[in-house]
C-alpha cells in the first residue's frame, strides 16, 4: 500500500482527497493516511476529522507529499516540512520542481483540469502530468496517478509550462469570452441558453478535427461588412477592443509576418 499525504485543502486538494478515496474504495493499493491544513474545518465535508492535522511538524511519515496549494505558497511550504530525503511534489502546471527545498527529493504530480468546488468530476478522464529527478520515483508516481486517472504523462518543466499556456487560451480565456457573450444577451434581452448548443458543437468538433480545420465565422470568411457591423454594435470599449484582436488574429494566422 503506498501512504499519500496532501498539503493544502483548497480546490485541487479536496478533489484529489475524493479521487483517492474513490480508489481505495474500489481496491486500490494507495492509501491517504493524512491531509494538512491550516484551518480543519475547510475539510469538514471532504475527509474524516481523525485525518486532518493543522500543525506541519506532526506529518506522518509516507511515501507521497504532495502539496495542493497556490503557488506562490509552494516553496513557503515545502521548506517547512520537518524530514530530508522523503519524495515531495506540487501539483502546478506553471511552476518547475526546483521550486521545491532539495532537502527532499522533488517532483510534479500536475492534474490537467479546471476544478471548482462542489462540482463533480470524473477523476478516470482527467490527464496527470508527472515530472521526477529519478526513475525510482517516477515509478512510484506513475503507480499512484494510474489509481485515479487512465491519463498519465511524462512531462518535463518546460513542457508543463507550455501546456499550461496552452490550457490558458482554451479554458480561462475561453470562459472569460463565454462570459461576454453572456452579457452581451443579457443586455439585449436574449436567453443565453440558445447559445449552448453552438458552444457544445464547437468543442465537440474537435474532437476528430484540429481547431485550425474546425474555423468558420465572419473572420474566417474575411466577411468586412459583418465585422464592421458588429463593431459598430458593440458599444462596450472593452468588448470591442477583443472584438477586433481575435478577429486580426483570425486573419493572420497562419500568415508570415
Amino acid at each position: 500500500m503506498v501512504k499519500v499525504i496532501i498539503i493544502g485543502s483548497g480546490n485541487v486538494a479536496q478533489h484529489l482527497i475524493a479521487a483517492f478515496h474513490h480508489s481505495k474504495n474500489t481496491g486500490g493499493e494507495i492509501e491517504l493516511v493524512q491531509v494538512y491544513s491550516r484551518k480543519a474545518n475547510t475539510l469538514v465535508n471532504a475527509v474524516d476529522a481523525n485525518l486532518v492535522t493543522t500543525d506541519i511538524a506532526d506529518l506522518l511519515e509516507a511515501d507521497l507529499y504532495i502539496i495542493a496549494v497556490s503557488d506562490d505558497a509552494i516553496g513557503t511550504v515545502a521548506a517547512q516540512f520537518p524530514f530530508k530525503n522523503r519524495l515531495v511534489v506540487h501539483t502546478s502546471g506553471s511552476v518547475g520542481l526546483d521550486i521545491l527545498d532539495d532537502d527532499n527529493r522533488r517532483g510534479v504530480f500536475y492534474p490537467l483540469q479546471t476544478f471548482t468546488k462542489n462540482k463533480v468530476v470524473d477523476f478516470k478522464t482527467i490527464p496527470i502530468c508527472l515530472e521526477s529527478e529519478n526513475s525510482t520515483d517516477f515509478r512510484l508516481l506513475d503507480k499512484v496517478a494510474k489509481a485515479i486517472s487512465d491519463k498519465v504523462f511524462a512531462l518535463n518543466s518546460e513542457q508543463r509550462k507550455a501546456l499550461h499556456v496552452a490550457a490558458v487560451f482554451v479554458n480561462n480565456f475561453t470562459n472569460h469570452l463565454y462570459t461576454i457573450g453572456n452579457e452581451i444577451c443579457q443586455e439585449n434581452q436574449v436567453p443565453f441558453d440558445i447559445l449552448k448548443p453552438l458552444i457544445l458543437e464547437t468543442a465537440q468538433k474537435i474532437m476528430t478535427i484540429s481547431p485550425k480545420e474546425a474555423q468558420t465565422g465572419p473572420a474566417k470568411r474575411n466577411d468586412r461588412s459583418t465585422i464592421e457591423s458588429h463593431q459598430l454594435f458593440l458599444s462596450n470599449k472593452n468588448q470591442e477592443t477583443i472584438y477586433k484582436i481575435i478577429t486580426q488574429s483570425i486573419q493572420n494566422h497562419g500568415k508570415k509576418l
